[in-house]
Parts: structure tokens; C-alpha cells; sequence
């Protein structure tokens, strides 16, 4: 046996590891019920989002001003809006946006938080002062107040808010890696990594980044839910993507003036944004218990 995984390449022996690492992960995370069934139901409202073209009943700015506030019938599963416009559509479509936005500014803002973060823990010193006051600077700002007021000056559109989203949602995520860097560079692999002169990129690249995957992924579901709730309010306060697109969180603002009379235009976009963010925080739970085999179930 010994013999026989002496005579494998060094390449294949790593690429059977990885595999095996990642089955294991994947075997971890399928024990994480409530996680299992997040993923499949946000699968399920990606798909509907990518293929609204071909599920939703009717167009996306089909007005029948005849049939306006109708109540859910056979023709409209869940009734039409103050313009005669299918709800069923527009949540079809308002999914595009709306997870869309969330995806994009998470990502965005994991990108910079990694990189700021992992540049900060590995050199420290004046680059650790000099990037951590950066971060300090900026959590003094309330983020959500500066969107408003920043808004409020220019139109806002669906690229504008990913872009200032994911700008100001890294500041955490980058403290974290810090943290996890400062631990992890003066740990034995590392020194001997050095040792054998291997460049720092590498290093963080190949060394250390593999260590923090859990709070990366974790951060990075949280910022998806956080991002989404937060395109909601912007467009709900009139600060967010224009109330032409159809978002979760336009929806809710074109049935603010019905919640009494219509709750029901007010109850679908709400309870499927609360119900996405819900599946993709079960979704980062149960990645970092599959991710991280030091937690235990």
C-alpha cells in the first residue's frame, strides 16, 4: 500500500487530497438539513429569476388598468398591482434585481476585504496601521446614511447601488482576515514556506487564504442577505434602483399606500425577500460547519 502511494506524482497526490477534502465537505454539509433545504429552495428562485422570460404568465410592464387590485384568480396567481400588472410577473422578475444586487455587492466586497485584509495581516506594521486606519476612518461613517444622502444627489441605478454597496460592506470581513493573518503567518508551514523562498503572494495565495475559506464564505453569504435587505430599503425609501425595474423592494413601495386594503401586494415581495435572506444565512451556517471539520454538530 505504502509502495503504491509512493510511486504517485506529488500533483495527483495533492489532487486526491483536495478531492477528498471536498467530498467529505460535501458530506458535512448535506448532514446540515435546514441548509439543504435553503439551498434548494434559493436554487429554485434562481432558476424562476433566470428563466422569467419563459415562466411569468404575462409581460413585465403588461398593464390592464381595467383589472386593477384584482384578487388572486386563475388568470393572476397572486392578483394584479395598482396598474393592472401581474404580481406573479413582476416577482419573477423583481428577482433578477434583487439577487442579483446581493450577489454582485458580496462579491465585490469580499474581493476588496480579502485582499486588504490578507495584505494587512501577513506585512503588519506601518501596512497594518496604515490599512486599518483606513478602516477605522470609514466604519466611522454610517454607510447606509452616506447611500441616501449620496443618492439623493445622483439617479441611483442597478449598477450604481452593487458599486457603493460593495464598497462600504468589506470593512468587517477585511478586520477579520487581518485577525486570522496575524495568527496564521508566524504559524510552522508558513516560516518554512519562507524558508525555502517562496514569494509572499504565494505564500498568501496558496498558504494561508486556504485556512480562512469559512470566514470568507461565511462572511460572504451574510453580505448576500445583508445586501439584498438593503437594496430593499433604498428603494423603499425612494433612494434605490428605479421604481421602473421591478426589485422585491420596489414592489413593496408600489403597495405601501394598499398594506390595508391589498395586504397581499405588500405580503408576496416581503415574505420572499425574508424568506431568501433566511435560506442564504442557513446556506453560510452550513458551509462553515462543512468547511471548518473543527466544528462539531
Amino acid at each position: 500500500m505504502s509502495s503504491t502511494m509512493s510511486r504517485v506524482p506529488v500533483g495527483q497526490t495533492e489532487e486526491l487530497r483536495e478531492r477528498s477534502h471536498g467530498r467529505a465537505a460535501w458530506q458535512r454539509f448535506t448532514r446540515h438539513r435546514l441548509a439543504v433545504g435553503g439551498l434548494v429552495f434559493l436554487a429554485v428562485l434562481i432558476f424562476s429569476a433566470v428563466f422569467a422570460p419563459v415562466l411569468a404568465p404575462y409581460g413585465v410592464d403588461d398593464q390592464d388598468l381595467f383589472n386593477t387590485l384584482q384578487p388572486p384568480s386563475r388568470e393572476h396567481l397572486f392578483g394584479t398591482d395598482d396598474l393592472g400588472r401581474d404580481v406573479l410577473t413582476r416577482l419573477l422578475y423583481g428577482g433578477r434585481i434583487s439577487l442579483a444586487v446581493g450577489v454582485l455587492a458580496a462579491l465585490l466586497s469580499t474581493v476588496i476585504g480579502v485582499t486588504v485584509g490578507a495584505i494587512a495581516g501577513y506585512f503588519g506594521g506601518r501596512v497594518d496601521r496604515l490599512l486599518m486606519r483606513l478602516v477605522d476612518l470609514l466604519l466611522a461613517f454610517p454607510a447606509l446614511f452616506l447611500l441616501l444622502i449620496l443618492f439623493s444627489l445622483i439617479r441611483a441605478s442597478v449598477w450604481s447601488v452593487v458599486l457603493f454597496l460593495g464598497a462600504f460592506g468589506w470593512l468587517y470581513l477585511a478586520r477579520i482576515i487581518r485577525g486570522e493573518f496575524l495568527s496564521l503567518r508566524q504559524k510552522e508551514f508558513v516560516e518554512a514556506a519562507r524558508t525555502l523562498g517562496v514569494s509572499s503572494s504565494r505564500i498568501i495565495v496558496r498558504h494561508l487564504l486556504p485556512n480562512v475559506v469559512a470566514s470568507i464564505v461565511v462572511s460572504t453569504t451574510l453580505g448576500v442577505a445583508y445586501n439584498m435587505i438593503a437594496e430593499a430599503t433604498l428603494s423603499f425609501l425612494g433612494f434605490g434602483v428605479p421604481p421602473e425595474v421591478p426589485t422585491w423592494g420596489n414592489m413593496l413601495t408600489g403597495a405601501s399606500s394598499y398594506y390595508t386594503t391589498v395586504p397581499l401586494l405588500a405580503i408576496v415581495p416581503g415574505l420572499t425577500l425574508t424568506l431568501a435572506v433566511l435560506a442564504v444565512n442557513v446556506i453560510g451556517d452550513g458551509l462553515r460547519d462543512a468547511l471548518d471539520p473543527r466544528t462539531v454538530r
